[in-house]
């Protein structure tokens, strides 16, 4: 029986909206990769396609195991290094889609039209859609085929107001587009997180997997492969 395949979304992005360097969170994609890896096929895709920005930060502050092997692991860099562009990705390819965290998914995932729409195909087909800390926010324009948001309904999580507030990019207008926990709830989710700040929070509802913090995200990579195993 051959693996089925999973679809991990990385940004292209590389800065905020004032200039601040940004990208993809070391953590959010080591951690659920290595969760899922022996058991399934790992692809990549990016709005531009080619190599994922790193967020540097991340590397700083994350020494962990998982993080300092992904960042070594050939199998692992070769995903983020060489990712298809969005356009030449079919829903129809893989068994679930997820997005990995940072700032940058804001930037360009969030507003764009062709991710939406690959999330609408995952959606519609019932395959599990993903995705941990900023990553939910690149699920907005999403939307079911009804024409209601994939979130109006639906308890989710995404990295809180009260998380962001503890970091240098808390500016809602000048660095950051919109507040992800504010945007989810203008769309109608039940909003949920964790009793405290940076505590592990993982929710999945009708078909939407959803975690709250970089912490969350290999407990969201477990809760993925119970998901599709189990199927």
């Amino acid at each position: 029986m051959s693996k089925q395949s999973i679809l991990f979304i990385f940004t292209s992005a590389d800065k905020v909206l004032d200039g601040q360097e940004t990208g993809w969170y070391l953590p959010e994609a080591a951690h659920p990769y290595y969760v899922l890896h022996n058991d399934f096929n790992i692809d990549s895709a990016s709005t531009k396609g080619g190599a994922a920005p790193l967020d540097e930060n991340s590397k700083k502050m994350f020494t962990d195991d998982e993080s300092v092997k992904f960042l070594n692991d050939p199998k692992a860099q070769e995903l983020v290094k060489n990712t298809k562009k969005i356009t030449d990705v079919k829903a129809e390819d893989y068994a679930a889609i997820f997005v990995v965290g940072g700032h940058g998914p804001l930037i360009d995932l969030a507003p764009s039209k062709e991710f939406a729409k690959l999330v609408e195909d995952f959606y519609a087909a019932k395959k599990p859609v993903s995705a941990v800390c900023h990553g939910p926010a690149a699920l907005i324009g999403a939307k079911r085929p009804n024409g209601e948001s994939i979130f109006k309904g639906t308890e989710a999580t995404v990295f809180s107001n009260s998380e962001e507030s503890q970091t240098p990019y808390n500016d809602f207008v000048n660095t950051l587009p919109f507040s992800p926990e504010d945007k989810l709830k203008e769309l109608g989710a039940k909003f949920v997180k964790a009793e405290q700040d940076w505590g592990v929070k993982v929710v999945y509802d009708q078909g939407v997997l959803t975690g709250q913090n970089p912490g969350s995200a290999g407990a969201l990579g477990e809760k993925l492969k119970e998901i599709l195993l189990s199927a």
